[in-house]
């Protein structure tokens, strides 16, 4: 890996991409990008407005239903979506890079946790255009009736700021690879990683209007896009609370399908037997990992009251020792929070958890030391005596604040875990096998882990329950959510 302090950001060009032009916003104006590690406004990106997004709109429409995509063969699309993969891998570094300004996240958690996976993923999707097949049902009657599996059309993209490569990439795959045209939308702090995918889209031949990307902030940019009766579906990961905005957006224009996956309060859960060393790692990297800006972050951990103590003194012992600093620093395991605003959420967080009558076992705080004086630098947090009614054990805190519970059976554990209203990732760390399969189906969460936590598979499904979210991202099982089905009815005439 290089050394990333050494390395000059290629930075993409301040236009956006419509049509497989760069062109200036018509009437969005501009985001400035600030480096988060340093507070320093370092790029001005263009602003999509309304009309911009009507251009947009029609130049998907075009390429879906009349221009080269829509007659393009699914071997030759499968193979443009394999060059993007490809030349996104070649170019990772240069891409991690942007990703750590934009975002403050550590250089090598830009490589490993978003634009590697980013790339996997286009990789894995670029196998299914020749794969989404339809049936052939055996209806009663003299009938030939079979099923189609045809695309959606054109697809919104509404990516978050926390891994703006990779969840791009987990609703461009499956997207393109049934023959969806798409309009990307990334968050105003992070929109460089998206601009210079779709320069990358470009360079390796997509045809025009296949993927626009759209920089611009939730209004007007993403309720354009919510509104516009030319979107025929909406792909979003983000908040409970703009998801709403987009469901009655929906319903007040075109009953637009979405897909959304949301937020989560991830229980892990440790019984006694548990191996306390891999668990304390486990659950040290599941909150503390991208700063705790992470959707299934393991942000409530419940611990049997034989493990309670033991285990919180070797996790406060090496959240102290954790060191938080300059994201392009190779030493450093956290950067900096994302924006200003997130770093103020956390610290009133942990106001209302002391308040509360938690206790602060470390952190809670700022980091100010030296050159992180400007950043937007927080110090890992664990709060103990949580109890489930406070507010840092159900809401979603996005960042690297820890809430750990006791419970002294496994009725309370259950009831804790399931206590929230968000339901996307949970652990379970037991020797006890037929405990541990038991307690999952009981779990109320898209994704289960048995002894380890933040396994990701491109074959695997990811989505959650209740407010976490509807459908799922990754697998086989994304295809479904960006196609559609057509019954044929034939009437055969009698032999």
């Amino acid at each position: 890996m290089s050394d990333a302090r050494s390395m000059a950001p290629r930075l993409p060009e301040p236009k956006l991409l419509i049509d497989g032009e760069s062109v200036a916003p018509a009437d969005g104006g501009t985001v400035p990008v600030t480096n988060p590690a340093t507070g320093e406004i370092f790029f001005q990106a263009p602003a999509a407005g309304p009309a911009d997004v009507d251009k947009a709109v029609h130049a998907a429409r075009r390429a879906f239903e009349s221009g080269p995509w829509s007659r393009m063969n699914p071997s030759a699309r499968a193979k443009l979506i394999r060059k993007l993969a490809d030349a996104l891998w070649e170019r990772r570094e240069e891409f991690a890079l942007v990703a750590s300004l934009e975002n403050g996240k550590t250089f090598r958690e830009a490589i490993r946790g978003d634009v590697a996976p980013g790339s996997a993923t286009l990789a894995y999707a670029s196998e299914w255009p020749n794969k989404v097949t339809g049936e052939v049902l055996p209806v009663d009657g003299n009938f030939h009736t079979y099923v189609l599996r045809e695309p959606v059309g054109v697809v919104a993209a509404i990516v978050p700021w926390n891994y703006a490569t990779c969840l791009a990439c987990w609703k461009l795959g499956p997207a393109l690879a049934t023959g969806c045209a798409v309009i990307l939308k990334p968050s105003e702090l992070t929109p460089l990683t998206a601009m210079k995918l779709g320069e990358l889209a470009r360079e390796v031949g997509f045809p025009p209007g296949v993927l626009n990307v759209l920089p611009g902030y939730g209004a007007p940019t993403g309720e354009a896009l919510a509104r516009h009766a030319g979107v025929d579906k909406i792909a979003f990961t983000g908040s409970v609370r703009t998801a709403r905005r987009l469901l009655h957006a929906s319903a007040d224009t075109n009953l637009k399908k979405l897909t959304l996956e949301l937020g989560g309060k991830s229980p892990q859960v440790i019984f006694p037997d548990a191996d306390l060393a891999r668990a304390v790692e486990a659950c040290f990297w599941g909150i503390f990992g991208n700063k705790g800006e992470v959707c299934n972050a393991g942000s409530r951990v419940l611990v049997h009251g034989k493990s309670h103590d033991a285990f919180v003194e070797k996790l406060v012992a090496r959240a102290r020792q954790m060191v938080v600093g300059d994201p392009l620093d190779a030493r450093t395991e956290m950067g900096a929070q994302v924006s200003q605003h997130q770093l103020e959420t956390i610290l009133r967080y942990v106001e209302s958890g002391k308040s509360e009558g938690a206790t602060l076992a470390c952190g809670g705080e700022r980091d100010r030391e030296g050159a992180k004086a400007k950043g937007n630098f927080f110090k890992p947090t664990v709060f103990t005596d949580v109890q489930p009614h406070m507010r840092i054990a159900q809401e979603e805190i996005f960042g690297p604040v820890l809430s750990v519970m006791r419970f002294d059976d496994e009725a309370a554990a259950l009831r804790m875990a399931n206590g929230t209203s968000y339901g996307l990732a949970a652990s379970i760390w037991t020797r006890d096998v037929a405990r541990a399969h038991a307690l999952a189906r009981k779990v109320q969460a898209g994704v289960v882990w048995i002894n380890c936590f933040n396994e990701f598979d491109d074959a695997a499904p990811f989505g959650g329950y209740k407010e976490s979210g509807w459908g799922r991202d990754l697998s086989a099982h994304a295809l479904e959510n960006y196609t559609q089905l057509k019954t044929v009815w034939t009437h055969l005439p009698e032999v």
